[in-house]
């Protein structure tokens, strides 16, 4: 089954009480039982229920994995997978990577004994340094949240696989549609299916998949203990969708295009950070790995001014100034003082998210409309 025929019915099947082509939404905690233990699959929502459960095949299926796992958010996701780790152990982390993500490892899990280096991974071996027999997990972001770093998964999981080190990857900028990761060589991958799988900025959710039945069965127990999982109405949303995830992905990479074009090319704009091109230091990784460019897009202002980054942000009228990404409509984010705040500054700059960095999440409106509002709000 093609990617685009997976996306409508992957992992899925007609219901079987009445053949609702869309999951029905069980909108229930708990279910009967004929006898203590005597029920249809389903006792408790908590571990299992069946809309959610339609939903982790559908993440299964269009990610070429073998399990799906739905959470209530992306940070409980990845936190579902710190839980696998002890006191000692290490994880060699992408450096540019989003703020959450940097404040749960330093902030909570950091306090829990467990040690993480934030490393550049443009080049895969400048993780081999950090290697040591406590390493138990490595981190990818790719493309990187904001700067648009490219990451070569092979390369990264050739190196894992010889260390017999777990490889985790977060997709939610590239969604399935672009890459994936697990046939690439990653153990599991991670989404904020909050952005571009549930496409419409209307739920909040996380998603792990996975191929090994061990490693499925460690995180399903950790879900299941932990209860950080999604609701129903939620899991109707996201599958909702999955459907469409292949056409609007395809008409984001279109406008995601032009914008950054547009960018490069304006004289008030002094950087422009996308991974379509040719001058991108790993934009031939990017072709090798992906299937296009994404519709992310990050860039500076001349002068790297501050002040007329707010102005612009301010000036916007199609671009929405929010948080988050991945929906229809087009929003504008200022990193250092939104998704990104808990980097401390010195360390944001390191990897170049600077105070007059803007990044864009291009939605599906017509590119000229979009084009036509930068130009107005850049002035």
């Amino acid at each position: 089954m093609k990617f685009n025929t997976k996306t409508i019915h992957g992992g899925q099947k007609l219901d079987p009480v009445y053949g609702a082509v869309m999951p029905p939404i069980y909108q229930t905690s708990t279910y009967g039982q004929t006898t203590p233990g005597g029920h249809k699959g389903y006792e408790y929502s908590r571990t299992h229920n069946p809309t959610r459960n339609a939903l982790e095949n559908a993440f299964s299926s269009i990610e070429n994995g073998n399990y799906g796992l739905a959470f209530a958010s992306g940070l409980a996701a990845i936190d579902a997978i710190l839980k696998l780790l002890e006191p000692g152990d290490e994880v060699i982390s992408t450096n540019d990577l989003y703020g959450g993500s940097y404040r749960l490892f330093t902030k909570i899990y950091k306090d829990f004994g467990i040690k993480f280096h934030f490393v550049n991974m443009e080049n895969a071996d400048n993780i081999k340094s950090y290697l040591n027999e406590n390493t138990k997990l490595i981190w990818v972001e790719t493309p990187t949240n904001p700067m648009m770093n490219i990451i070569d998964i092979k390369a990264i999981a050739e190196i894992s696989k010889h260390r017999n080190t777990m490889l985790a990857v977060d997709n939610t900028f590239a969604t399935p549609y672009l890459q994936r990761p697990l046939d690439l060589g990653a153990d599991i991958v991670m989404h904020s299916a909050t952005k571009y799988i549930g496409g419409h900025s209307d739920l909040v959710m996380g998603a792990l998949i996975v191929k090994d039945k061990n490693l499925s069965d460690r995180l399903y127990f950790i879900q299941n203990a932990s209860g950080a999982i999604c609701g129903p109405q939620d899991s109707f949303l996201a599958l909702r969708g999955i459907k469409t995830l292949h056409v609007r992905m395809q008409r984001h990479c279109e406008n995601g295009k032009a914008i950054a074009e547009f960018l490069a090319n304006h004289p008030k704009i002094e950087r422009v950070y996308w991974p379509g091109f040719e001058s991108h230091p790993n934009h031939n990784i990017a072709k090798s790995q992906m299937h296009d460019f994404g519709g992310m897009v990050s860039f500076v202002t001349r002068g790297n001014n501050y002040n007329e980054a707010l102005r612009l942000l301010e000036k916007l009228k199609i671009f929405t100034l929010a948080e988050s990404l991945g929906g229809v409509e087009s929003l504008a984010g200022h990193p250092a003082s939104m998704t990104h705040a808990s980097i401390p500054k010195k360390e944001r700059e390191k990897v170049g998210v600077v105070d007059a960095l803007i990044r864009l999440s291009v939605g599906i409106e017509d590119k000229m409309d979009l084009i036509a509002d930068l130009n107005q709000a850049i002035g």
